[in-house]
């Protein structure tokens, strides 16, 4: 039986698995973990992927990877031969370390991509290895809730959603994980959407798979909501991907991007791609914007205003 394609969308956040051969281990003591450490920072400068959570399980491992412009399928098939190669060499093996091929479940981050950081941290919990995921060392919840850092590991995009202050956001990161302790095995982040390999509403499902087959496009409402920002603001929609750093046109994409969010007419993704911008700024700005809009005063109230505008239209 012929083998799925994987489904590749540059900057689209994938829920990344990999199991041990025969169910065997993987690691074997603190220094392979540390050798793994090294290949994903390595990984992320030379394939262009980031990765924004990881749990290294004595038999497997769980990672939250946004890939860039290069398919997914060459930084694993790199990072698994490297390692490999390192523990048969070490601990004098022969062999695969890995079973088969990783598993890859691309992930609406608009509605999953908190859950999924903390479905990830919470894993050596539900496998009954740790208490709490501060007790597992092998995973991203230390930095961040900043116990220590980790230099290929990028916080910002998740946090982000808690507040902008680090100290706060940090906080109520580990407040929403704890939260979840109860939590058990979830089987749409090891599966997707039928045989898809895609998570989220039916919307992101078509156009991830639109996307993956033929560079995709945005959908007519999400250019209905651009156009009219624009107008709102009396700015050049072509400024929104323009190479500089205007200020109204900051202020235009993160509008933009909270109703798109809100309505459902796109995602951060679509729009990063579309401006040329990086997902986790595009997600920050958003969030600012998620707070001005519920203030009582006049800056809330216009937010609200246009909101009404655009979903009413």
């Amino acid at each position: 039986m012929a083998r799925k394609p994987r489904v590749h969308v540059p900057g689209g956040l994938y829920h990344v698995m990999l199991r041990g051969n025969a169910s065997g281990d993987v690691f074997f003591g603190a220094d392979d973990c540390e050798v793994f450490y090294d290949l994903l920072e390595d990984g992320c400068s030379r394939f262009g992927h980031r990765v924004h959570a990881f749990c290294l399980m004595p038999n497997h491992v769980h990672l939250a990877l946004q890939a860039g412009e290069l398919p997914l399928s060459r930084a694993m098939q790199n990072l698994s031969f490297r390692y490999t190669r390192h523990v048969n060499r070490v601990h004098g093996r022969v062999g695969h370390v890995f079973q088969g091929r990783y598993k890859a479940l691309l992930v609406d981050a608009d509605s999953y991509l908190l859950e999924l950081v903390r479905y990830i941290h919470l894993n050596p919990v539900r496998a009954g290895i740790a208490r709490s995921p501060d007790d597992h060392a092998h995973s991203s919840h230390r930095a961040y809730v900043g116990q220590h850092a980790v230099p290929f590991l990028t916080t910002d995009w998740v946090l982000s959603r808690f507040d902008e202050r680090p100290g706060v956001a940090r906080r109520r990161f580990a407040r929403f994980v704890a939260e979840g302790l109860a939590q058990g095995h979830r089987g749409e982040f090891h599966r997707g959407a039928s045989e898809s390999r895609v998570l989220g509403p039916d919307r992101f499902v078509e156009r991830a798979l639109a996307a993956a087959g033929n560079g995709g496009g945005l959908p007519p409402a999400l250019n209905d909501v651009i156009v009219s920002v624009c107008e709102q603001l009396a700015v050049d929609p072509e400024a929104l991907a323009g190479a500089g750093r205007a200020r109204q046109a900051a202020r235009a994409r993160a509008i933009i991007g909270w109703l798109a969010m809100g309505s459902g007419a796109g995602t951060l993704t679509e729009l990063g791609q579309r401006f040329g911008r990086d997902v986790s700024t595009l997600s920050r700005q958003v969030a600012v914007i998620e707070r001005e809009a519920t203030d009582p005063g006049r800056t809330g109230r216009t937010l609200r205003r246009l909101r009404n505008t655009i979903t009413q239209a």
